[in-house]
């Protein structure tokens, strides 16, 4: 029985450095959007005229909204790319999890959290 298809040793190490630079890079960016949050609430209205403290407290909490939003998703970006690592240390990263074949390295490159190959997310997108 021949051996499924897979990246080597050395790729998946090259991909492993990749993700590593990008888990940082999401870490850093976590970081600022729990500052941002954090540092929103310690600007009070008490010496805005108070016809405008409506305003901006409305505007305040669309802002940290967004800033939630944005945090949550560079959490699971950064969930995804954990996952990714643990495909690597497994030796299953860049096999498509529907059609087994591997999936492009261009595409690893952009997505390196992707699991499936281009024309496995066509076909589901259809």
């Amino acid at each position: 029985m021949a051996d499924f298809l897979r990246y080597s040793d050395e790729e998946l190490e090259s991909f492993r450095e990749l993700i590593n630079e990008k888990m940082e890079q999401a870490k850093e960016e976590l970081k600022y959007y729990h500052e941002a949050i954090t540092h929103q609430d310690l600007h009070g209205t008490d010496d805005t005229y108070s016809a405008f403290q409506g305003v901006e407290d409305s505007a305040r909490h669309v802002e940290k909204e967004r800033l939630h939003q944005m945090q949550e998703r560079q959490q699971l970006y950064i969930d995804h790319l954990v996952k990714a690592l643990r495909r690597i240390e497994n030796k299953t990263y860049g096999i498509c999890r529907v059609t087994g074949k591997l999936i492009n390295k261009d595409r690893l490159k952009i997505v390196p959290h992707a699991t499936l190959s281009i024309e496995a997310k066509l076909n589901r997108d259809k």
